[in-house]
């Protein structure tokens, strides 16, 4: 059911700072910055010869990763991005197998203009895990 990885997603307390690192020392291709309100972040993507890594950043107090920073003051991996053809029928599969899909369970546009869930992380080996419609 699931595709290839798209990328993987780690939460930093400098978003500027992060990109940096991944451009300048370590050679990258660094998005613009971009904000996503309706999701609460700032994300930054690093383009990688296999997959994509995803610098998120809180975008203003209530951002749902906010507490993730506070608990984790560094930054750290926050999820995996997994491709799927169709987002509806893999929610649904993943439900008849007793997954959880975060929020109302209606996909969300996400930060590629295309079809998002996440799935609660205890159903998948401690990994908040997101699938994205290809």
């Amino acid at each position: 059911m699931i595709g290839r990885l798209n990328h993987v997603a780690i939460v930093v307390p400098d978003l500027a700072k992060a990109s940096a690192i991944y451009h300048d020392t370590l050679g990258a291709t660094v998005s613009a910055p971009l904000p996503l309100p309706e999701h609460g972040v700032i994300t930054v993507f690093v383009e990688l010869p296999n997959t994509k890594i995803e610098l998120l950043h809180p975008l203003g107090e209530d951002s749902p990763i906010q507490r993730f920073l506070e608990r984790n003051p560094d930054g750290g991996m926050h999820h995996l991005c997994y491709e799927v053809d169709d987002i509806i029928a893999a929610r649904d599969r993943l439900k008849a197998e007793g997954a959880r899909v975060l929020g109302d369970g209606e996909p969300r546009t996400g930060a590629h203009g295309k079809p998002v869930l996440f799935l609660h992380p205890k159903d998948f080996c401690g990994t908040l895990l997101e699938i994205e419609q290809v």
